[in-house]
């Protein structure tokens, strides 16, 4: 899934869950307004915190991570997502 699409159905008032899996560090410089924050590295620790039941849009920098956190997740049975481009192609809102 683009950034755009990602946008358009915030716009249009879908829910999402988003998972932001970058840094704190990068977090910081502003994320996609609703997200959950789990940075990559505590993913396997926190997946518990999600329910397999709901769709998952994963979110980076640049789609790489994300990519990886993906894979991860669907191995685990989760329904997920990656957001290609990552925040580098984002241009909806930040919070």
């Amino acid at each position: 899934m683009y950034a755009s699409e990602v946008n358009a159905a915030l716009q249009q008032g879908k829910k999402l869950n988003i998972i932001d899996v970058r840094e704190y560090d990068e977090v910081v410089a502003g994320t996609i307004p609703g997200a959950i924050h789990i940075p990559l590295g505590l993913l396997e620790f926190r997946m518990n915190e999600l329910d397999k039941n709901k769709e998952y849009i994963i979110v980076c920098r640049s789609g790489a991570r994300s990519g990886r956190a993906t894979q991860f997740l669907e191995y685990y049975g989760y329904n997920v997502t990656n957001m290609t481009g990552g925040m580098i192609s984002w241009e909806g809102k930040i919070a």
